[in-house]
């Protein structure tokens, strides 16, 4: 368990964190920027220093204001990578691989030097310089450098945001892959709720200083605070489920979602495998009664539990379906026209095609 209960000072701007995240797995810090994400990374890190609370790390204090515990950076192993990966640029890729290494005396060994080049694909990189590395390739060394460290915490702060779609997308996979091979706790810092959606078990909602909210992505997708930073053309559910079974001729993934069952795309998920679900608001139908003859093939009974105003003429209206919530953005004109009142029986219709799902590994938490 990570443990959090921290106030601090910069200059003009105060940071108050107050949470708890489950561990191993991936923690995210959420926000825009300027919500304190990299200061209280930087705290966690041992890099600037809190001005009252405590940090426990699986029952290790890490810093206590009260009883004057302040563990050096150096002495709470906490791997770092940053935007700017921050390689030493006269060492080549195998130099700076061996330098995280060589920070490991005491520690329990998670990952083998082999084991970390092959996942990460560094091989036909180690003899070369960091000058002729892409930022997808040197934030994979940094990612290597890190890990050989043998980190009691990963930490990453921001680490795609100074590279391109395409080297983000080369990245993604990588850090999905340490997350699921490594039981490590990590620590995500990101304003990018994609990147969020992909790799976090737990999210940490920050604003202006200010934990707003710390919980699974199930359950903070439905936050309104959240909503707010993301846009309302984002909104959807987000569902931890398992695969049920992968029809052979089609590719199509069957999860069960209460009752019912959601049938999609999933290159690469195999039966019992553990999934997240983004189902986008505005790609969700809301029907009065069991609907035939349309090619969306998803129709699942539920509970129309609340309907709020988004403004534009746009109203989300919330569907539980088990124990399961699901959103719908419609118009006025929609709920007018259908009548819709909360507690009425309704059915949700979901293209497949609108369903995006992003498999996790076994050591993830991501399904209870």
């Amino acid at each position: 368990m990570l443990e959090v209960d921290l106030t601090v000072r910069a200059g003009a701007f105060t940071l108050r964190a107050e949470f708890t995240a489950p561990t191993p797995g991936v923690t995210a810090l959420f926000g825009r920027s300027g919500a304190g994400k990299s200061t209280l990374s930087n705290a966690l890190a041992g890099l600037i220093r809190p001005t009252s609370g405590h940090i426990r790390l699986d029952g290790q204090v890490l810093f206590d204001a009260a009883s004057g515990v302040d563990l050096a950076a150096e002495r709470r192993r906490v791997g770092c990578v940053f935007q700017d990966s921050r390689l030493f640029p006269h060492l080549d890729v195998g130099a700076n691989l061996d330098y995280g290494a060589r920070r490991t005396r005491g520690a329990t060994i998670y990952a083998e030097r082999a084991e970390v080049i092959a996942l990460l694909g560094l091989e036909p990189l180690l003899e070369r310089r960091v000058s002729r590395l892409s930022g997808g390739e040197r934030q994979r060394v940094a990612l290597g450098r890190a890990l050989l460290a043998q980190p009691a915490l990963l930490l990453l702060d921001e680490p795609l945001a100074s590279i391109d779609g395409a080297r983000r997308a080369e990245v993604l996979p990588f850090l999905e892959t340490l997350r699921d091979r490594f039981a490590i706790p990590m620590l995500y810092a990101s304003h990018q709720y994609d990147e969020v959606l992909r790799l976090a078990s737990h999210i940490v909602l920050l604003e202006d200083g200010r934990v707003l909210a710390s919980d699974t992505p199930s359950v903070l997708a439905a936050h309104p605070k959240l909503r707010a930073m993301v846009g309302i053309d984002a909104a959807g559910a987000v569902l931890d489920v398992l695969v049920r079974e992968i029809e052979p001729a089609t590719g199509l993934v069957t999860v069960a979602v209460g009752a019912g069952t959601l049938r999609f795309v999933l290159p690469g998920a195999v039966p019992g495998a553990q999934v997240r679900l983004y189902i986008p608001a505005r790609d969700v139908i809301i029907a009065t009664r069991p609907v035939a003859g349309l090619s969306v093939r998803n129709s699942l009974l539920g509970i129309l539990a609340s309907i709020s105003d988004e403004g534009a003429d746009a109203v989300l209206a919330t569907i539980a379906v088990d124990g399961a919530r699901l959103q719908s953005l419609i118009t006025r004109a929609a709920v007018a026209e259908l009548a819709l009142q909360p507690g009425m029986e309704v059915w949700a219709l979901v293209k497949a095609a609108s369903l995006r799902g992003h498999a996790f590994g076994g050591r993830n938490p991501a399904v209870p």
